[in-house]
């Protein structure tokens, strides 16, 4: 209606949206042009929550007398423990959801669950029973001891084998 054409007629703006419109490119002009000359150009490529850090060499590539690398594993071994913790989080917390959902059919849960478990074994094996305080190098040294085992008694779980075999 306002700038609409009417029988070849265009209508004129009225004086009050004149000056609104005066006045908003007063105000918003220079913060526009700031925003697109200024902070656009300078801003990284990356957004700062999806920070990407590089590989590491892990504990066993390390030479004994290169502290800086041990260090690095270490910093690198807690990073992974984290984000493993976290995905087990969520795993946890989907099945929750699964059977808050579903209720009292439960048998739709069953490969969530299953997944779950999966999950938790295998982060059990990798960092548990290292404490709060496990280190990339305690780490290496309980892999190390679950491997013996499993070649002299066969996986871990299973019960010890007689000492004929």
């Amino acid at each position: 209606m306002g700038a609409e054409e009417d029988e070849g007629h265009v209508a004129r703006k009225n004086t009050f949206f004149s000056v609104a419109d005066s006045v908003y490119n007063l105000v918003d002009g220079p913060i526009t042009w700031f925003r697109k000359t200024i902070v656009e150009p300078n801003r990284p490529d990356y957004v700062w929550y999806h920070q990407k850090f590089r590989r590491v060499p892990s504990i066993d590539q390390c030479y004994t007398d290169d502290p800086i690398c041990k260090f690095e594993a270490n910093y690198q071994f807690k990073r992974d423990r984290r984000v493993d913790t976290e995905i087990l989080s969520l795993l946890r917390q989907r099945f929750e959801d699964c059977v808050l959902y579903e209720g009292p059919d439960k048998d739709r849960c069953i490969p969530i669950r299953k997944q779950y478990e999966e999950a938790e074994a295998n982060w059990f094996a990798k960092y548990g029973d290292l404490g709060r305080y496990g280190t990339a190098e305690k780490c290496l040294t309980k892999q190390k001891h679950r491997l013996i085992w499993e070649r002299r008694h066969g996986p871990v779980g299973s019960g010890k084998k007689e000492a004929s075999q």
